[in-house]
């Protein structure tokens, strides 16, 4: 490269922020006026801004995804005003919690203008998802918009000249592309920071993180610059930022959702744990719109890793359910008010008649066990060094590089050469997987009800790893976050001290009204059922 990164970036920056109409600007009074607790969601900024009218206001604000959908196929609305509304709410969002990395709001306004004349004229829809606005994760291409995801080392490579297999399929189904969101140096940690956009703020507390490695999908959602969006999630990249940022997210199982072409900066082809793309909405029902539009779609078309099976939508949800409760690991201990939603959660549940099996802590199926161990595959084929190209520094998270290896040793013996790694790594979690095939037979569960991390949203640079939701990435298991309940000083008001750098310490005062989240999981290949248990769950927990 022949710039310093420091210079690389500031030119990149620069580019992007010229990219923002100067009426979608705010105010140097209103931002000055910002709440001193980054309370962002509550202090209502995108009416106060005066950058969007009523009827864009309304828009972004008072429907799903579904109702938004309907409204443009009877053309009640045009997509163009549609698309507008959401581009100046994430135009606002980006220059709040720097939620975006590319935004091509031009493009998307033509292409909203396309999709109008279109209906107009030949009085029908391109797709099941004709004229909506739909953000995506950094690491999904686009022709012709830059993919960095977050190395400076890659700003100045060629523009891709072809999309991921999942962009191809959204627009075949007439969605409307706008923005890419932010991500981590690496994707690799839970905190959404880069040298080159910067770091993601959670909009409702902006000093806590807004998760990752999606996390900038979780905070544009979350303030409502995206009525339904796509991450992808290795460990938790979905579910943590839904967690964190008080929205629903859903990680089917692998390659239901096509993955390919996107650009990830790490080897493909080694053995381990394979990622899953996935939304982030405001409800069930616009997660559940997703995937079987998605599926519909034959995804096989589009991308030869993915499966071939549409989606089956139930005809009747079940009354009652059997919910094994995830129990609390000792070496992973539950912050106060985590502890006190899923009991209260299960409360809930046991009125309405559901019967609950509370999961005792074997260890052969351990939290603590599948954290090595998927710890152990994600050490195992290095990731390509793209961080000393540029000479730009590690982001702060990364560098501290998060392990459970605190809670013991790894599962399999480190002296192995490469293929008798390759064997006891399989083996290990054959075993894992064989374990909880047994308690799902023993127990007669539907269900698992779990928490989706130790902790709510927490201050920068402290989530640590994410022993609660990587367990299911390691077993392959669908598993949708339902946002459900508060911190509260009030309540849990006892503080709880972890080891520092190594797990995340709770604090009442820093994470009072942090939103709080269960997670809902089923065995591979049972994305529907937990999609229906969740909504089940859901609606009894209220």
């Amino acid at each position: 490269m022949g710039n310093s990164w420091e210079t690389t970036v500031a030119e990149k920056r620069k580019q992007l922020e010229l990219q923002i109409p100067q009426d979608w600007r705010l105010s140097a009074t209103l931002l000055t006026s910002l709440p001193s607790n980054g309370h962002l969601v509550e202090a209502d900024i995108p009416q106060r801004s005066g950058i969007l009218s009523e009827e864009e206001l309304d828009i972004t604000e008072h429907y799903t995804a579904g109702q938004l959908l309907q409204k443009l196929a009877w053309g009640k609305v045009t997509s163009l005003a549609v698309t507008t509304a959401f581009c100046k709410r994430a135009a606002i969002a980006q220059q709040l919690t720097s939620c975006l990395t590319e935004h091509f709001f031009d493009r998307a306004l033509e292409r909203a203008q396309y999709l109008d004349d279109y209906l107009k004229r030949e009085n029908r829809t391109i797709g099941p998802l004709h004229g909506l606005p739909i953000s995506i994760k950094d690491s999904f291409c686009l022709k012709g918009i830059p993919t960095t995801v977050g190395y400076v080392s890659f700003v100045e490579n060629p523009l891709p000249e072809k999309n991921s297999a999942l962009v191809d399929l959204l627009l075949d189904l007439g969605a409307v592309l706008y923005v890419k969101t932010n991500i981590p140096q690496t994707m690799m940690t839970a905190d959404s920071e880069n040298n080159i956009y910067g770091r993601t703020l959670n909009p409702h507390n902006t000093n806590l993180t807004a998760g990752g490695s999606s996390g900038g999908e979780g905070a544009l959602s979350a303030f409502r610059g995206s009525i339904l969006g796509v991450g992808t999630d290795i460990a938790g990249s979905i579910r943590i930022p839904s967690l964190c940022c008080g929205v629903y997210g859903f990680k089917p199982t692998a390659d239901r959702i096509p993955y390919g072409g996107q650009l990830t900066g790490a080897i493909e082809g080694v053995p381990g744990i394979r990622p899953s793309a996935g939304p982030l909405a405001h409800s069930l029902d616009d997660i559940e719109l997703f995937m079987s539009a998605v599926l519909a779609a034959e995804p096989g078309r589009y991308d030869v890793t993915a499966i071939g099976s549409s989606w089956q939508t139930a005809s009747k949800s079940p009354s009652l359910l059997t919910v094994g409760v995830l129990s609390e690991d000792p070496k992973f201990p539950l912050h106060p008010p985590v502890r006190r939603v899923i009991e209260t959660a299960i409360q809930a549940l046991t009125k309405r008649g559901h019967r609950i099996v509370r999961l005792d802590n074997d260890p052969v199926r351990s939290v603590t066990y599948a954290s090595r161990l998927a710890f152990q595959y994600f050490t195992y084929g290095p990731r390509v060094d793209h961080i000393t190209p540029s000479g730009e520094p590690l982001v702060t998270s990364v560098a501290k590089l998060s392990s459970p290896n605190f809670t013991g040793p790894c599962p399999v013996d480190e002296g192995l050469g490469v293929f008798e790694k390759i064997d006891a790594l399989y083996s290990a979690r054959k075993a894992y997987a064989e374990a909880w095939r047994k308690t799902w037979v023993e127990h007669g569960i539907d269900v698992v009800l779990a928490p989706g991390a130790q902790n709510t949203a927490t201050p920068h640079d402290t989530y640590g790893w994410p022993p609660y939701t990587v367990m299911w990435n390691l077993l392959d298991y669908p598993a949708c976050i339902i946002p459900y309940g508060k911190a509260s000083k009030e309540f849990d008001p006892e503080p709880m001290k972890l080891a520092d750098g190594v797990q995340p310490s709770y604090n009442p005062d820093l994470v009072d009204e942090a939103p709080c989240a269960l997670q809902i999981v089923t065995p591979r290949h049972q994305d529907e059922k937990c999609l229906l248990f969740s909504r089940v769950i859901d609606r009894d927990i209220r």
